[in-house]
Protein backbone atom coordinates (compact mmCIF):
# COMPACT_ATOMS: atom_id res chain seq x y z
CA UNK A 1 0.00 0.00 0.00
CA UNK A 2 1.54 3.60 -0.94
CA UNK A 3 1.69 5.92 2.00
CA UNK A 4 -0.25 8.30 -0.38
CA UNK A 5 -3.25 6.07 -0.65
CA UNK A 6 -3.56 6.47 3.47
CA UNK A 7 -6.61 8.20 4.37
CA UNK A 8 -9.75 8.55 6.81
CA UNK A 9 -12.68 9.88 6.39
CA UNK A 10 -14.29 11.85 9.58
CA UNK A 11 -17.89 12.36 10.47
CA UNK A 12 -18.50 12.03 13.76
CA UNK A 13 -19.18 15.46 14.94
CA UNK A 14 -19.49 19.15 13.17
CA UNK A 15 -18.67 22.20 14.77
CA UNK A 16 -20.50 25.63 14.51
CA UNK A 17 -20.10 29.23 15.50
CA UNK A 18 -23.59 28.55 17.54
CA UNK A 19 -21.52 25.70 19.29
CA UNK A 20 -19.04 27.00 20.71
CA UNK A 21 -18.69 29.22 23.65
CA UNK A 22 -17.77 32.93 23.69
CA UNK A 23 -14.28 32.42 25.61
CA UNK A 24 -11.79 30.18 24.24
CA UNK A 25 -10.57 28.84 27.21
CA UNK A 26 -13.72 27.23 28.51
CA UNK A 27 -14.30 25.98 25.34
CA UNK A 28 -11.14 24.22 25.44
CA UNK A 29 -11.98 23.26 28.95
CA UNK A 30 -14.99 21.82 27.40
CA UNK A 31 -13.78 19.60 24.95
CA UNK A 32 -10.67 18.90 27.35
CA UNK A 33 -13.27 17.21 29.49
CA UNK A 34 -15.44 15.62 26.79
CA UNK A 35 -11.92 13.83 25.64
CA UNK A 36 -11.31 13.28 29.45
CA UNK A 37 -14.55 11.30 29.09
CA UNK A 38 -13.24 9.77 25.98
CA UNK A 39 -10.55 8.28 27.83
CA UNK A 40 -8.09 9.40 25.05
CA UNK A 41 -4.59 8.59 26.15
CA UNK A 42 -2.54 11.01 27.02
CA UNK A 43 -5.29 13.72 27.06
CA UNK A 44 -3.11 16.22 28.33
CA UNK A 45 -0.01 15.46 26.13
CA UNK A 46 0.85 17.99 23.47
CA UNK A 47 3.38 19.36 20.32
CA UNK A 48 5.24 22.40 22.00
CA UNK A 49 6.90 24.42 18.99
CA UNK A 50 9.61 26.96 19.36
CA UNK A 51 12.27 29.03 17.28
CA UNK A 52 15.85 29.55 17.92
CA UNK A 53 17.20 32.64 17.69
CA UNK A 54 18.61 31.43 13.54
CA UNK A 55 14.45 31.03 13.08
CA UNK A 56 14.69 27.27 13.39
CA UNK A 57 11.21 25.87 14.32
CA UNK A 58 11.19 22.31 16.91
CA UNK A 59 8.47 20.48 17.97
CA UNK A 60 8.43 18.11 21.06
CA UNK A 61 5.86 16.65 23.07
CA UNK A 62 5.24 17.78 26.47
CA UNK A 63 2.11 17.67 29.29
CA UNK A 64 -0.35 20.75 30.33
CA UNK A 65 -0.53 20.31 33.95
CA UNK A 66 -2.96 23.11 34.03
CA UNK A 67 -4.62 25.68 32.19
CA UNK A 68 -7.15 28.79 33.10
CA UNK A 69 -7.54 32.27 32.48
CA UNK A 70 -3.76 33.13 32.78
CA UNK A 71 -2.63 30.31 29.84
CA UNK A 72 -1.62 27.16 29.36
CA UNK A 73 0.96 25.40 32.00
CA UNK A 74 4.01 23.05 31.20
CA UNK A 75 7.21 22.33 33.14
CA UNK A 76 10.61 21.27 31.84
CA UNK A 77 14.40 22.49 31.80
CA UNK A 78 15.50 25.68 31.73
CA UNK A 79 18.53 24.81 30.10
CA UNK A 80 17.27 22.64 27.84
CA UNK A 81 16.71 23.59 23.96
CA UNK A 82 13.47 24.71 24.24
CA UNK A 83 14.37 26.80 27.53
CA UNK A 84 16.75 28.47 25.77
CA UNK A 85 14.73 28.70 22.71
CA UNK A 86 12.08 30.12 24.79
CA UNK A 87 14.58 32.76 26.75
CA UNK A 88 15.63 34.11 23.23
CA UNK A 89 12.16 34.21 21.61
CA UNK A 90 9.44 33.85 24.16
CA UNK A 91 6.26 32.70 21.93
CA UNK A 92 5.57 29.45 21.13
CA UNK A 93 2.42 27.52 19.86
CA UNK A 94 0.82 24.30 21.10
CA UNK A 95 -1.06 21.64 19.61
CA UNK A 96 -3.49 19.08 20.72
CA UNK A 97 -4.68 16.15 18.60
CA UNK A 98 -7.38 13.99 20.01
CA UNK A 99 -7.80 11.20 16.69
CA UNK A 100 -10.14 9.71 19.08
CA UNK A 101 -13.00 12.52 18.59
CA UNK A 102 -11.22 14.21 15.44
CA UNK A 103 -10.71 17.11 16.96
CA UNK A 104 -7.82 19.55 17.18
CA UNK A 105 -6.60 22.60 18.82
CA UNK A 106 -3.77 25.34 18.10
CA UNK A 107 -2.89 27.80 20.71
CA UNK A 108 -0.14 30.45 20.25
CA UNK A 109 0.95 33.00 22.36
CA UNK A 110 3.54 34.62 24.52
CA UNK A 111 5.16 32.31 27.09
CA UNK A 112 7.00 33.16 30.43
CA UNK A 113 8.48 31.30 33.25
CA UNK A 114 5.61 30.86 36.43
CA UNK A 115 6.61 31.90 39.72
CA UNK A 116 9.48 29.87 41.66
CA UNK A 117 6.74 29.21 44.98
CA UNK A 118 4.51 27.60 41.66
CA UNK A 119 7.62 25.30 40.20
CA UNK A 120 8.25 24.17 44.21
CA UNK A 121 4.37 23.12 44.70
CA UNK A 122 4.34 21.23 41.53
CA UNK A 123 7.71 19.74 41.81
CA UNK A 124 7.05 18.91 45.22
CA UNK A 125 3.88 16.91 43.98
CA UNK A 126 5.78 14.98 41.52
CA UNK A 127 6.65 11.08 42.45
CA UNK A 128 10.20 10.87 43.56
CA UNK A 129 11.80 9.31 41.15
CA UNK A 130 10.50 12.37 38.23
CA UNK A 131 11.90 14.71 40.75
CA UNK A 132 15.60 12.62 40.83
CA UNK A 133 15.52 12.50 36.87
CA UNK A 134 15.01 16.21 36.93
CA UNK A 135 17.97 16.65 38.80
CA UNK A 136 20.18 14.15 37.23
CA UNK A 137 18.91 15.07 33.46
CA UNK A 138 21.16 17.81 31.77
CA UNK A 139 18.18 17.62 29.44
CA UNK A 140 19.44 18.15 25.63
CA UNK A 141 22.94 17.49 26.55
CA UNK A 142 25.02 14.88 24.63
CA UNK A 143 25.30 11.35 27.06
CA UNK A 144 28.07 9.22 27.27
CA UNK A 145 25.94 6.17 27.63
CA UNK A 146 22.40 4.91 28.93
CA UNK A 147 24.90 3.03 31.89
CA UNK A 148 26.76 7.09 32.55
CA UNK A 149 22.91 8.21 32.76
CA UNK A 150 21.96 5.70 35.22
CA UNK A 151 25.16 6.27 37.44
CA UNK A 152 24.30 9.95 37.25
CA UNK A 153 20.46 8.90 38.76
CA UNK A 154 21.72 6.42 40.99
CA UNK A 155 24.87 9.34 42.66
CA UNK A 156 22.05 12.20 42.60
CA UNK A 157 19.31 9.31 44.98
CA UNK A 158 21.75 8.68 46.71
CA UNK A 159 22.76 12.11 47.04
CA UNK A 160 19.18 13.70 47.56
CA UNK A 161 17.82 11.01 49.62
CA UNK A 162 13.41 11.26 49.76
CA UNK A 163 12.94 14.75 49.73
CA UNK A 164 15.06 16.41 46.98
CA UNK A 165 14.30 20.26 46.03
CA UNK A 166 13.63 21.40 43.37
CA UNK A 167 16.80 22.26 41.39
CA UNK A 168 17.32 26.12 39.77
CA UNK A 169 17.38 25.05 36.14
CA UNK A 170 13.53 22.97 36.34
CA UNK A 171 10.81 24.26 36.89
CA UNK A 172 7.09 25.78 34.72
CA UNK A 173 5.81 27.98 31.83
CA UNK A 174 2.73 29.29 31.14
CA UNK A 175 1.60 30.34 27.34
CA UNK A 176 -1.03 33.43 27.38
CA UNK A 177 -2.73 32.62 24.71
CA UNK A 178 -3.71 35.08 22.11
CA UNK A 179 -4.97 32.79 19.20
CA UNK A 180 -6.60 29.86 19.70
CA UNK A 181 -8.16 27.64 16.95
CA UNK A 182 -10.76 24.99 17.05
CA UNK A 183 -10.51 21.91 14.60
CA UNK A 184 -13.29 19.41 13.64
CA UNK A 185 -13.11 16.75 11.39
CA UNK A 186 -15.79 16.06 8.89
CA UNK A 187 -16.02 14.62 5.45
CA UNK A 188 -14.47 14.97 2.62
CA UNK A 189 -11.50 17.06 3.98
CA UNK A 190 -14.26 19.96 4.30
CA UNK A 191 -13.17 20.57 8.43
CA UNK A 192 -14.92 23.08 10.75
CA UNK A 193 -12.47 25.47 11.83
CA UNK A 194 -13.41 28.29 14.22
CA UNK A 195 -10.59 30.92 15.50
CA UNK A 196 -10.34 33.13 18.44
CA UNK A 197 -8.04 35.95 18.29
CA UNK A 198 -7.40 38.10 21.38
CA UNK A 199 -7.78 41.93 21.09
CA UNK A 200 -5.99 44.98 22.56
CA UNK A 201 -8.98 45.08 25.21
CA UNK A 202 -8.11 41.47 26.18
CA UNK A 203 -11.69 40.58 24.62
CA UNK A 204 -11.66 37.77 22.12
CA UNK A 205 -13.11 37.53 18.10
CA UNK A 206 -13.98 34.48 16.64
CA UNK A 207 -14.65 33.60 13.11
CA UNK A 208 -14.66 30.78 10.83
CA UNK A 209 -12.00 29.48 8.43
CA UNK A 210 -12.21 27.70 5.55
CA UNK A 211 -10.67 24.06 5.97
Amino acid sequence: MSIADIRKEYSRASLSEEDVHPDPVEQFAKWFGEAVAAQVPEVNAMSLSTVSAEGRPSSRIVLVKEFDQRGFTFFTNYDSRKGQELRDRPHAALLFFWIELERQVRIEGRVAPIPAAESDTYFDSRPLNSRLGAIASDQSRPAASRDALEARFAEVAKQQGEQPSRPAHWGGYRLEPDYIEFWQGRPSRFHDRIAYQRQPDGSWTRQRLQP
